[in-house]
């Protein structure tokens, strides 16, 4: 196993419960802890997989703080209530200002991170050229396909610089070749900083899992209304974490296996 440190605690949810007419989630419990790996700034990537429909977007929008859950509380750091603005978040609907053009929006986005000061054209122009967007900036979204809506929001999210991003179906609209940069970018994300911590709900499990080091499965259990978390995953105690080429392991594949299993 990879030598590592689980040291202060980031992001604490505890007994959430989302009930509308119905109990939607219930006595979700998780705990996120900066990783500390010698001579590296290693950030977190957490994976949360479920069915669709399990709640998993409505779980996101409450550990973000945009929405108030019917009882629990989310906090981070130490002991602070999460509130909205707190982290970036990247939903599927991929919300740009239609009225700005792509690089106006992403300007905006990046005057918003005060170590990008002085630089933010250059880091713009960087990340334009990484997800094949250079040629795209003085266009509107609704010049714009789907696919390249989400790279420009991921970006955007990016260029805020805060420390706690929310993506919900990252991977979802992206070919083969996009795919593979938008992993390459997050996992670059990850290694920024220590206290980087980038929370992925989506479908694509493998994908997923591929740049994760904790696995956390939301799913219903027998006789009980509304969703939990079923299990967690370390996979860093797996050695299946910051492995080059994990799709290939054998040990990679029984996992997701397993927590195909349990959706």
């Amino acid at each position: 196993m990879t030598e590592h440190v689980k040291a202060e605690v980031v992001l604490q949810a505890t007994n959430l419960q989302l009930t509308y007419d119905r109990p939607i989630l219930r006595d979700i419990n998780f705990c996120i802890r900066n990783i500390v790996r010698p001579g590296l700034s290693q950030g977190q990537v957490v994976s949360l997989v479920g069915r669709s429909g399990i709640g998993k977007t409505q779980l996101i929008k409450i550990v973000s703080g945009l929405q108030q859950p019917t009882a629990g509380r989310v906090t981070i750091y130490n002991n602070k209530p999460v509130k909205a603005g707190d982290m970036g978040v990247i939903f599927q609907n991929y919300y740009l200002f239609e009225w700005r053009t792509v690089y106006q929006s992403l300007m905006l986005a990046a005057k918003k991170n005060s170590k990008l000061f002085a630089m933010e054209k250059q880091i713009i122009e960087q990340y334009a050229e990484q997800f094949q967007l250079t040629g795209h900036l003085n266009l509107y979204p609704q010049q714009l396909s789907g696919g390249q809506r989400q790279r420009v929001s991921i970006i955007q999210q990016l260029l805020k610089g805060s420390d706690f991003i929310l993506l919900d179906e990252p991977f979802s609209g992206l070919d083969v070749c996009m795919l593979d940069k938008a992993v390459a970018l997050l996992q670059q994300v990850s290694l920024s900083d220590e206290l980087k911590t980038l929370i992925i709900v989506s479908h694509d499990i493998e994908t997923s899992v591929a740049i994760s080091d904790t696995v956390y499965i939301l799913g219903a259990e027998p006789g009980k209304a509304g969703a939990t978390i079923k299990k967690e995953i370390d996979l860093i105690e797996r050695d299946l974490a910051w492995v080059k080429d994990i799709r290939r392991e054998k040990r990679f594949l029984e996992t997701i296996e397993e927590i195909k299993r349990e959706l």
